[in-house]
């Protein structure tokens, strides 16, 4: 299973006077269980980019591929493809409609045609997968804490049983323990559940300490895409595009100008501890 976007171009409002690109030759490919950070600030193109990737978007040109079949194929079955790839927008709570969060979540694969035994069964097991309380399981979600509606979203589309899920910006607008918890959350899914996770956002720190590759959008164009530790290396060029290395990169700069034998490449908390202990017990 994977997704290729080859040559991908986009344009709104094609053939008016607005015309303008929001995607411009985008050629990226994502295997299975992989955990990738999909970076750029406002208006780089990283929704436009997600959204080819279940087919809420065709391409103004090129093609997105899925397990090797190009997605816009009018025989390629679009309903099973948004199933496997599983899409949490911004703010995902605003769009909990139910009377509890047990229905909530049983939404989505109930519109597979499922039967009751086997849609309340993976929305229970998909509650269960984000750490959801029993006692809140026919709680409204109108009553519920930032952090805990966001779960029941993810929940939500855990229960259709996605090979890829791609969250768009999952920490947003919340304090520093519900970003901690969705994160460490959203590890949890990748290590233990093999999902393949796509996380979009505009801020290094929330994906420094979990994503193998790092892709960097500008303009709708991939700027960078590797390994964190070698894209975080383009300091300044990140810093043009309005973005930065984590703030811990910057702590260790400050040692190393400072006099002390610091690795200016570390990129998380675990690993300037370490270096730092490194360094003070020679």
């Amino acid at each position: 299973m994977s997704i290729i976007l080859d040559h991908v171009n986009y344009i709104y409002d094609e053939d008016t006077a607005m015309a303008h690109a929001a995607l411009t030759d985008v050629n990226i490919k994502i295997d299975a269980g992989e955990f990738i950070g999909l970076i750029g600030h406002t208006g780089s193109g990283k929704s436009t980019l997600i959204q080819h990737m279940n087919g809420l978007v065709k391409p103004t040109s090129g093609t997105v591929y899925f397990d090797g079949k190009d997605i816009s194929d009018p025989e390629f079955d679009r309903k099973a493809l948004r199933a496997k790839v599983g899409l949490v927008f911004q703010y995902p709570e605003h769009q909990l409609f139910e009377t509890d969060c047990f229905k909530d979540v049983c939404f989505g694969p109930k519109n597979l045609g499922l039967s009751q035994k086997e849609v309340e069964l993976r929305a229970y097991e998909a509650l269960k997968q984000v750490g959801f309380d029993d006692d809140y399981f026919y709680q409204s979600p109108f009553d519920l804490s930032g952090g805990q509606k966001r779960r029941v979203a993810i929940a939500g589309v855990l229960a259709m049983k996605p090979e890829i899920l791609i969250l768009d910006e999952p920490t947003a607008g919340l304090d520093p323990k519900g970003r901690e918890d969705i994160l460490g959350l959203i590890k949890k899914l990748h290590d233990e559940v093999g999902i393949t996770i796509i996380l979009v956002s505009h801020s290094m720190d929330d994906v420094a300490d979990y994503v193998g590759r790092i892709i960097v959008m500008n303009k709708g164009k991939v700027v960078f895409d590797d390994v964190p530790k070698e894209v975080f290396r383009h300091r300044q060029e990140l810093e043009s595009i309005g973005l930065a290395a984590p703030q811990v990169t910057y702590v260790m700069q400050e040692l190393k100008a400072s006099g002390f034998d610091v690795d200016i490449d570390v990129t998380t908390l675990d690993e300037a501890k370490n270096e730092i202990l490194r360094v003070f017990s020679k």
